[in-house]
């Protein structure tokens, strides 16, 4: 009975979460002292708290079986929505963001636990979609995609917001949907990003006047350009329908595209501050605004390549004890690992994460039903893009955008989630040969 019992566990997902989390307390420790030697804070007792709760999380919830959130997700994922909704309007404010909710003295981020929910309703409705047609299929996706990620936004969390994007591109892909849609959604995302910071870049990073631009910050330029677009696109629609041209779709296919980039970034600049704007394109040059915007980026980089081989020892990184690392035990925890850890250090948080990461894909490729498949690419996407995207930012080499590291930043809302998430993974892999049809 014990032996049938650790079948179901992934050893190899359970001991990368263990080096991941000690890693993570250990220099959470670090990060709340100060010059002095002083201890400012108690965070680490608090994350060894949530590190407690959420590793026995994952265990329950890989002993569990997965197939059964089917039958409940479709009531959860609504009252999920109505928690995001609560907290967008009477939620509390840290960090500029109204995107906590106070229980009992412990505050939580409702946008994190979203993650998981939406990935479970997503897996559900692609599995229930699969005789649907695409277009509709497709749409609907959409809808379930852009409700939650609206409500992010509007706190604004946009960090959080962002890692919606990733998950439902993995989705769709192991689904099935069509590519050209897929390649819509992605085209449209970083067009949003790239009309968005553009006007930024111009009077930050270029410092000369581009008239073309000025189509972005013009008002009636700005007005005229989608009107016309979008004269653009319903003409190739009502072309591609009566006509039945093939060459109408296409049209259609790229103005669409340009038009929601446009829109899309009309309402990202009423939704975001200029500060959050200005972060995604700092980091071409955090010299152009060092003692602001580029603060973090620049001495980040400086802790990261102080660190070396070996590092500087534990607790006698200078970036970190001085205070020059804003938000360092959550955002900028990997900073005073590299320069505490140095190179070494910085190895054994990688291979933890591509042990992950495989794991992930190979239970993928072992489980029989689509439900599970279309969990486990959520689940991908979920950690492969927290992962690329906080590294890359601390590096200076991805945009400075809030997104904290899975197991390692301190922050109890987002190691349950992740827990969870590990945990259906296993959940999905130990019930490999299951092929009953019922979903219990």
């Amino acid at each position: 009975m014990k032996f049938k019992v650790l079948q179901k566990f992934d050893f190899i997902i359970i001991f990368s979460v263990l080096i991941l989390t000690v890693m993570g307390v250990t220099f959470i420790y670090s990060s709340g002292i100060d010059y002095t030697g002083y201890l400012q804070n108690k965070n680490y007792i608090k994350q060894i708290i949530w590190a407690s709760v959420g590793f026995v999380m994952m265990l329950v919830v890989a002993l569990i079986n997965y197939k059964r959130t089917s039958r409940y997700i479709k009531f959860i994922a609504p009252a999920m929505l109505l928690v995001l909704l609560y907290t967008m309007l009477w939620g509390a404010t840290l960090n500029n963001a109204q995107s906590w909710i106070k229980i009992g003295g412990v505050f939580l981020q409702p946008a994190e636990f979203s993650k998981i929910i939406y990935i479970l309703f997503f897996a559900w409705f692609l599995e229930k979609s699969r005789n649907m047609g695409p277009q509709k299929r497709f749409a609907l996706s959409l809808l379930i995609l852009i409700v939650p990620v609206g409500l992010i936004l509007l706190q604004p969390d946009f960090g959080t917001a962002m890692v919606f994007i990733p998950i439902f591109l993995f989705m769709c892909l192991i689904a099935g949907i069509p590519l050209r849609y897929i390649a819509a959604v992605l085209f449209s995302g970083i067009l949003i990003i790239f009309f968005t910071v553009l006007p930024l870049w111009e009077t930050y990073i270029y410092r000369k006047s581009v008239p073309i631009i000025r189509l972005l910050t013009n008002k009636k330029l700005f007005m005229v350009m989608a009107v016309a677009l979008g004269a653009i696109t319903l003409t190739g629609l009502l072309g591609f329908i009566f006509l039945k041209k093939k060459y109408f779709y296409w049209i259609t296919y790229v103005s669409g595209i340009i038009l929601l980039g446009l829109l899309g970034s009309m309402a990202a600049g009423k939704v975001l501050k200029d500060y959050q704007i200005k972060r995604l394109i700092i980091f071409l040059n955090p010299n152009v605004d060092p003692m602001d915007a580029g603060w973090n980026i620049i001495n980040s980089q400086i802790a990261i390549g102080s660190g070396g081989f070996s590092g500087k020892g534990f607790v006698m990184g200078t970036q970190s004890h001085y205070r020059f690392l804003p938000q360092q035990s959550t955002d900028f925890i990997f900073s005073i690992l590299a320069e505490e850890s140095g190179f070494l250090g910085c190895m054994v948080i990688f291979i933890a994460y591509i042990a992950i990461l495989f794991r992930i894909i190979k239970t993928m490729r072992v489980v029989n039903d689509s439900y599970a498949v279309n969990i486990c690419a959520g689940v991908l996407g979920l950690f492969l893009f927290h992962f690329l995207i906080n590294v890359g930012m601390v590096m200076g080499i991805m945009p400075c955008t809030g997104i904290p590291l899975p197991f390692v930043s301190y922050g109890g809302s987002a190691y349950l989630t992740n827990a969870a998430a590990l945990g259906l993974v296993m959940s999905a892999r130990s019930r490999k040969l299951d092929f009953s049809l019922a979903y219990y």
